[in-house]
């Protein structure tokens, strides 16, 4: 006895599906690739929608049956017809900022190293190159960005788009940008639980209408905590920049954040680290450098630690008034601080070209209970 795959289709076209009354060859519920055909004995599998279709029991046994009476009575076709459910694929999680090519994490092990004066002049410099460039300001307790970029006053609009309220960033020196600044009196601390720290920063990266950009620079509150795995969870960061000053207490704290990113729970690429406040330089002095809080600090830990050191920032008063006058000195490219912004900022998208050439993007992290 021979028997062939085209005979066990055309038995099957005359088994009806009781559900929808058609038969189980056109509709696809026949896997026609699972037909193994060895001497008189046929096996094959039945497609159903669902686990537990109440039709399955009756449909196999209609299979069985039709193959004896359409091929032949004597075929070994009993218990050899399985019932296999449809595999749905799962939906791939949509991205959170799907027209943001790079996410940067502007990290400190500790307050007072100058974090947020490199995270803003960073994006500015970003801009100056040409690039498409958001702020997020995440240090959610200590919002700086609004008196840096002298906004302190401003307050972004909201709208509705689809039936949904979005905020539109506010936008200065090339930049858009969202603070927690923006929606609280400057005068009154802020005080709460790490759950509303992190829907509120949820809030403004989800929905805000940030559009296509190609670096959205985000400045972290100082230290590792609840904002810092809020971000890792919500988005996959490109990379992070770790900021220190020169001296052994900035150094153990940005060792930790170093090590915070790049450990196997977190996994996100280090750009590198940029030491802030490298020496001090006094205007009337322009050649010299005083080291006051030690000389190399941030580029031994990079050496140690096997990192980029992007840039050595100096410690010069114009920053300082740049960023309480709300003009950060990025702004202004003739100037020899300004141009060292710019050329952390050719640093940072030389590294950032590098780890998107070399690695897979990063994903975001999930919490398993």
């Amino acid at each position: 006895m021979t028997i062939t795959q085209q005979q066990i289709v055309e038995a099957l076209t005359h088994v009806r599906y009781p559900g929808t009354g058609n038969d189980i060859v056109s509709s696809g519920m026949l896997q026609q690739t699972s037909i193994r055909i060895e001497g008189n004995s046929v096996s094959f599998s039945i497609v159903f929608d669902k686990p537990n279709d109440p039709f399955a029991k009756s449909v196999v046994k209609a299979a069985e049956q039709a193959i004896l009476t359409y091929v032949d009575e004597q075929v070994d076709i009993k218990g050899k017809v399985e019932a296999i459910v449809k595999e749905v694929p799962k939906p791939q999680p949509t991205a959170i900022l799907p027209n943001v090519k790079n996410i940067i994490a502007v990290s400190s092990g500790k307050g007072g190293v100058g974090k947020s004066t490199v995270s803003s002049n960073l994006a500015i410099a970003l801009a100056g190159l040409g690039y498409k460039v958001g702020l997020l300001d995440a240090d959610i307790h200590g919002p700086s960005m609004p008196k840096m970029f002298g906004l302190e006053k401003e307050r972004p609009f909201i709208e509705e788009i689809d039936g949904k309220n979005v905020i539109t960033p506010i936008e200065r020196y090339g930049v858009k940008m969202l603070s927690m600044g923006f929606f609280v009196d400057p005068d009154q601390a802020l005080v709460w639980r790490g759950s509303m720290a992190s829907n509120a920063l949820k809030q403004m990266i989800t929905d805000a209408t940030w559009g296509e950009l190609d670096y959205f620079v985000m400045d972290l509150p100082p230290g590792t905590g609840d904002i810092h795995l809020t971000l890792v969870q919500t988005l996959g960061i490109t990379g992070a920049i770790v900021v220190t000053t020169p001296q052994d207490v900035a150094l153990a704290d940005a060792r930790k954040g170093i090590n915070m990113f790049m450990g196997d729970k977190v996994n996100v690429p280090v750009l590198g680290l940029v030491e802030n406040m490298a020496w001090f330089t006094p205007a009337e002095l322009p050649e010299n450098k005083y080291y006051i809080f030690g000389k190399d600090g941030g580029l031994k830990l990079a050496q140690e630690l096997g990192v980029p050191l992007l840039g050595q920032m100096p410690l010069v008063q114009s920053i300082r008034e740049g960023g309480d006058a709300g003009k950060p000195i990025a702004a202004d490219e003739s100037s020899i601080t300004g141009q060292a912004f710019r050329d952390l900022a050719i640093k940072v998208v030389e590294r950032v070209d590098f780890r998107n050439a070399s690695f897979e993007a990063t994903k975001k992290v999930e919490m398993v209970r």
